[in-house]
């Protein structure tokens, strides 16, 4: 599955838009988490368990729009698109957005 946040993908064509596929990840530190984010705040600096989370997330809604593109038939997905938000206390929700596609490879030209 060729994955990328621009609309054109160098070297191939679009043949196909299957339409607009989303992935999605909600994720909770645990007590333990939520202590070590304090003391990371009250220190100062890289939020180290945060950035973990974070991660984690962005790969979970990541893989999530690729099976559903996967479910569409598509083999690229084009315009992607993450957003982060917190709810509640502490739960990460990051979404992915983007176009699934079937794409080609282009032909070479001849001179």
């Amino acid at each position: 599955m060729l994955l990328s946040t621009t609309h054109a993908l160098p070297g191939y064509r679009v043949a196909k838009v299957l339409g607009i596929v989303n992935g999605m990840s909600i994720r909770t530190r645990g007590m333990l988490g939520r202590l070590l984010a304090g003391i990371e705040a009250a220190l100062g600096g890289r939020a180290e368990s945060y950035i973990v989370e974070l991660k984690k997330a962005r790969d979970e809604a990541l893989q999530d729009l690729i099976r559903e593109a996967s479910r569409l038939g598509a083999n690229a997905v084009i315009g992607i698109d993450f957003e982060t938000s917190e709810v509640l206390e502490g739960f990460i929700v990051v979404t992915a957005t983007g176009t699934a596609v079937v794409v080609e490879p282009e032909q070479a030209q001849k001179s």
